[in-house]
């Protein structure tokens, strides 16, 4: 056990963390900062939930995207800058909770954005460019202290730290200025680019920073089933609303097996896939690879805004078709599905008939869904053929796909 004089976070020498290190988990301080994820995907996905409801395709499209973008791409930051130099001294824990109240006030902006959108004015992201600004800062700070005290990472971390100062002066200068809006789309693509390519310059100087790929992967996994939250208080609100409507009906007992079941079925398929063991043999791979995180887990946010949604026209307070609302459910689900056989593919390069037909059994549910809309059934029925989609190929998985992974 630990002495008194160990436990105390002194100032530490940031000389990064080992690679190979065993029995690397998520730490506490890294579990208290996802709580502020949590309530931005709950402000995200309610108002996307609101803007469905309410017909506002086109803002709530662009709303959650540029939404989505910011808490995943100001999460991943942290995540892998922690994965490859959490010293938990006392410097890093306050650095660590002033990022914290910039993931908050982000969040606070949330709200304002998504009725400029929906008003047709100027998106107003004013508050959370306060809020990203805050948090980028502080992980700069982080960079420039890694670059100092480990000199053998010392140009792979001022990378980092010099894209995201870029890249913030670019976007508080869109704030600050009005530029026609050719100019400001464009300016964005670029702000974007520097944002993406970043780490990806640094990671090519010195060899890389230390990032821990089981640790790693395993914090992706905790933001995913922070993201698998909304799909639980979706049901919640769609089958509350059953209740309140008719009662403990068959209806509200098949909405809540619906909910439960597709929100399980998609962290089932999310554990599918061999992320951990894959990037640690193949490091070169992991840009690529959290890219394409961003995309899941906006799709899994989604699908938990749009069981919302579902909850809101059975109370008789949307002001869209059924279909709508049906389609709100399974277009993220379906491209959820996608996107994660797409990832599969890339980490374990093997791609089979097998595969092909798992997908496509898939999509054709959602597809079927759809079309049982249209026909005229009811939420429940809708979301109980959905609930399909992710079962086939998890019972397909479990029955032929392991067998497969271990002779292959």
């Amino acid at each position: 056990m630990a002495t008194s004089i160990e436990r105390r976070h002194v100032s530490r020498r940031m000389r990064g963390r080992d690679p190979g290190e065993q029995h690397r988990t998520a730490t506490p301080l890294e579990l208290l900062f996802d709580l502020t994820f949590a309530a931005s995907f709950g402000l995200t996905a309610h108002d996307l939930a609101s803007v469905l409801a309410a017909g506002h395709y086109r803002a709530g499209l662009i709303g959650f995207g540029f939404a989505s973008f910011a808490i995943c791409w100001a999460w991943i930051n942290f995540s892998w800058f922690s994965s490859a130099y959490d010293t938990d001294d006392w410097i890093y824990r306050l650095v660590t909770m002033v990022q914290m109240i910039g993931v908050l006030i982000v969040a606070i902006g949330l709200p304002r954005m998504f009725a400029s959108i929906e008003r047709g004015d100027r998106v107003d992201n004013s508050i959370m460019v306060l809020g990203y600004v805050i948090m980028r800062v502080a992980l700069m700070c982080q960079w420039l202290r890694a670059a100092r005290q480990d000199p053998a990472r010392r140009r792979a971390c001022l990378t980092h730290a010099t894209a995201i100062a870029v890249a913030q002066v670019g976007w508080v200068t869109l704030i600050v200025v009005t530029l026609p809006t050719i100019m400001a789309i464009v300016l964005s693509a670029v702000l974007l680019l520097i944002e993406l390519c970043g780490p990806v310059l640094g990671e090519r100087k010195d060899g890389g920073t230390p990032w821990h790929a089981h640790h790693i992967a395993e914090r992706h996994s905790l933001f995913a089933t922070i993201a698998l939250g909304e799909g639980i208080v979706g049901t919640v609100a769609a089958l509350s609303a059953v209740v309140s409507q008719r009662g403990w009906t068959m209806d509200a007992g098949l909405v809540g097996v619906a909910g439960t079941g597709l929100t399980f079925g998609i962290w089932w398929i999310y554990y599918l896939v061999p992320s951990a063991r894959v990037l640690y043999v193949h490091r070169d791979r992991a840009w690529l690879w959290g890219c394409a995180q961003i995309g899941i887990v906006t799709a899994v946010v989604a699908t938990g805004a749009g069981l919302h949604a579902a909850a809101y026209y059975i109370a008789n307070e949307a002001h869209v078709s059924l279909l709508a609302i049906v389609l709100g459910v399974a277009v993220p689900l379906g491209s959820f599905l996608v996107m994660t056989y797409a990832l599969y593919y890339y980490l374990v390069h093997r791609w089979g008939r097998f595969d092909v037909w798992l997908l496509m059994a898939s999509i054709t549910v959602v597809v079927a869904t759809a079309v049982a809309a249209m026909l005229g059934l009811n939420v429940a029925a809708c979301l109980l053929i959905l609930l399909l989609a992710p079962t086939v190929t998890v019972i397909g998985y479990e029955a032929l796909g392991y067998r497969r992974e271990t002779e292959g």
